[in-house]
């Protein structure tokens, strides 16, 4: 038995700095990169199994070099891997631009051998966790997962930010639809993100809707009110993983019993410390270290929450919950 399986993507992510964004056309030179593991499930499983719950991760790799540094990644952490291995397949690659204020700009490759298929889950893996975790890229793995999940009592939790094929059977086993900010919109097909949560959340049964707002915060829609919360101010140095260390952030609260506003807080808190260091792991902190965020840092107004001003400045002091 675990607290949380985590069951989707990894990625191996080489990060590369750039002093200005490159125009189109244009040749640009830059200075260093770094090869670090990331992925979305993957970091957010990382993340609860270092501020001390147990944790399985579900996935697939190839027998390559970026596959060993995944293992040896969740093996230092002491997550308890599952890991489905594609002999002469390519472990997912991520090259990751990351520019002046910090915000990335993500390019995936993908081996079609390395989706993660239902007959290579085993229902033992799922049902033995308090709650389950799914990005929904392979989409019918993570179908097949939360129907168990659901069948089992246990919560699921969705990080979600693309429109994949078959989606739509997978959003009524939902119980935490936590995704980027224009998914909701785009799946209602309505422009008012408050009015999206709220269809969102009727018409596939989810406990909690929520999207996540980059500066903006949060905002979720639990079927009586809605909660927002604030983004922290911090000094960003790469926005890279802060959606999942964010999902991380919740799934502990959850996991833990607080009131959803600390749990917002608390995952906004967290994903704001991950962004002052490099790469998706880069600084997951303490529990006590994101609590003392939490009392000292400032935050960014809510007045705008729901429509931020389409030309807002950048700034280099940015961050809770990034799209």
């Amino acid at each position: 038995m675990v607290d949380l399986v985590g069951v989707g993507l990894n990625a191996t992510d080489t990060l590369i700095p750039l002093t200005a964004y490159p125009e189109r056309g244009s040749k640009i030179k830059y200075r260093s990169e770094t090869v670090l593991p990331g992925g979305q499930v993957a970091s957010t499983v990382v993340a609860c199994q270092h501020w001390g719950l147990q944790t399985r991760y579900v996935g697939k790799l190839g027998d390559d070099a970026a596959g060993a540094l995944h293992r040896e990644a969740f093996a230092r952490e002491g997550v308890e891997s599952r890991i489905i291995t594609v002999a002469g397949g390519v472990s997912l690659q991520s090259l990751i631009l990351v520019d002046p204020t910090g915000e990335r700009t993500v390019l995936n490759r993908r081996d079609d051998r390395l989706v993660l298929q239902p007959e290579e889950l085993d229902r033992e893996w799922i049902e033995n966790a308090r709650a389950l975790h799914v990005d929904g890229h392979d989409t019918a793995a993570a179908i097949l997962a939360a129907g168990w999940a659901r069948e089992a009592g246990i919560p699921v939790v969705a990080d979600l930010d693309e429109l994949y094929p078959g989606i739509e059977d997978l959003l009524p086993k939902i119980d935490y639809l936590i995704v980027s900010r224009d998914f909701p919109c785009r799946l209602i097909a309505e422009s008012d993100l408050e009015t999206a949560l709220r269809g969102m959340r009727a018409r596939y049964g989810s406990k909690l809707a929520a999207a996540t707002l980059g500066p903006d915060g949060v905002l979720a829609w639990d079927g009586r009110e809605f909660h927002h919360a604030a983004a922290y101010r911090v000094p960003v140095v790469d926005t890279t993983g802060a959606g999942d260390i964010f999902h991380a952030g919740f799934i502990f609260g959850l996991l833990r019993g607080w009131p959803l506003q600390r749990q917002l807080d608390f995952a906004c808190a967290a994903a704001a410390l991950n962004c002052m260091a490099v790469g998706a792991r880069g600084e997951i902190g303490s529990v006590a270290e994101i609590e003392k965020l939490m009392a000292t840092a400032e935050r960014y107004g809510s007045a705008m929450y729901a429509r931020p001003p389409k030309n807002r400045e950048r700034t280099a002091l940015y961050v809770a919950a990034p799209d």
